[in-house]
């Protein structure tokens, strides 16, 4: 782009600017997990695609120009660490877009915008990356009586749609026994239904379950 461009075309470049930053931030909003998260970071941006793609109108094709703006960004001194390394990917993204869009390649930048936020989505929404759904582990205590485990198991298979026994033990000189599942759960609203079913079969001493919440990383 030529540096002097004109008016409207420096408003054209700014106001697509913002959109797309508002669609990328907007994005990392939806997608966002665990506990990182900043509302600064957000509208950061928004303000750094527009940003850049001002310093690439400036820019234009003159190379004097363009070595003049790196040695005065290079006296700001960013001090802020991406707690996340899918923080840093947004901002290559904001950077990105703000360059496409400054060098009025609107098309690419339209087009890239809505391909990476269309991308995020769909890792967020299926959770790509983890390694097997399950909601948690499912402990019981129960005498080892095998009419009372078929009842178990019936329970079990009622409220989830995937059960694995990860481990079983004997846990005393009588028949005591405590098991851990690793469960999907139907409906992790009815929990505590669950609990409350195992309990009430006779012979269950303690039945708990710990639910894994995807938004955390520990």
């Amino acid at each position: 782009m030529a540096p002097d461009a004109s008016l409207e075309t420096t408003l054209l470049v700014l106001l697509l600017a913002f959109v797309l930053g508002q669609l990328v931030a907007w994005t990392y909003m939806w997608t966002h997990t665990g506990l990182s998260y900043s509302r600064t970071f957000t509208q950061a941006m928004v303000l750094m695609t527009m940003v850049v793609a001002l310093v690439m109108c400036v820019i234009g094709n003159n190379i004097i120009t363009a070595f003049g703006l790196l040695g005065a960004l290079a006296l700001i001194r960013f001090r802020n660490v991406l707690k996340d390394t899918r923080d840093t990917v947004f901002v290559f993204v904001a950077l990105v877009v703000g360059m496409a869009v400054g060098t009025q390649r609107f098309f690419t930048a339209i087009a890239g915008t809505i391909a990476l936020a269309l991308t995020a989505f769909y890792l967020s929404k299926t959770s790509f990356g983890t390694p097997g759904h399950f909601d948690g582990y499912l402990t019981l205590r129960f005498h080892g009586d095998p009419n009372r485990w078929s009842g178990i198991e019936e329970s079990v298979k009622r409220f989830c749609r995937r059960a694995r026994r990860i481990s079983a033990r004997q846990t005393g000189e009588d028949d005591t026994r405590e098991v851990v599942f690793r469960v999907g759960l139907r409906d992790r609203n009815r929990s505590g239904e669950l609990i409350e079913e195992l309990k009430s079969i006779q012979g269950v001493e303690t039945a708990s379950l710990v639910l894994r919440d995807e938004l955390y990383e520990v």
